[in-house]
């Protein structure tokens, strides 16, 4: 069962995570290019990666449900790793809810040569590419795991 568990949980992360990631980071480029009025195509893909993040936003809720219950059948809820992990999880996911998808949907609602969406767009990259160095750091916790006894 624990396999199982973990298998679902890395999957997960993976292609929802995965997905987030390199739709959000590609958004802003589109958005702007939208806005400057360079083609309804730039409009469409800035929509389509904003319904991608919004839409792997809901199976990435799988990531730490599925990553919980390994834990604990693991045994290693109380470890500091995981606590650590779970942290920084839960800051992404309110990096993402609270700012990032909001972010997008502002930028599309903007309008042809809105003032002010340059340094939007130039914000909502920064923001998630600090979303994307936050799974970055829980993916190395779950593969070092301080005082994993896998020997690695």
């Amino acid at each position: 069962m624990t396999k199982l568990l973990l298998s679902v949980h890395v999957l997960a992360a993976i292609l929802a995570v995965g997905s987030i990631t390199v739709a959000a980071s590609m958004f802003p480029r589109y958005a702007l290019q939208a806005l400057d009025g360079e083609g309804g195509r730039a409009a469409g893909v800035a929509a389509l990666l904003h319904r991608v993040c919004r839409g792997y936003a809901l199976a990435g809720l799988a990531v730490p449900v599925f990553g919980i219950a390994t834990a604990a059948r693991l045994g290693v809820l109380g470890d500091a790793w995981l606590i650590a992990s779970l942290l920084l999880t839960a800051l992404a996911a309110g990096l993402l809810a609270a700012v990032i998808l909001p972010g997008q949907r502002r930028l599309l609602d903007a309008g042809s040569g809105a003032e002010g969406a340059r340094s939007r767009a130039a914000r909502l990259s920064m923001l998630t590419g600090v979303f994307n160095l936050l799974w970055a750091t829980v993916t190395v916790l779950m593969i070092v795991r301080p005082g994993s006894t896998t020997g690695a």
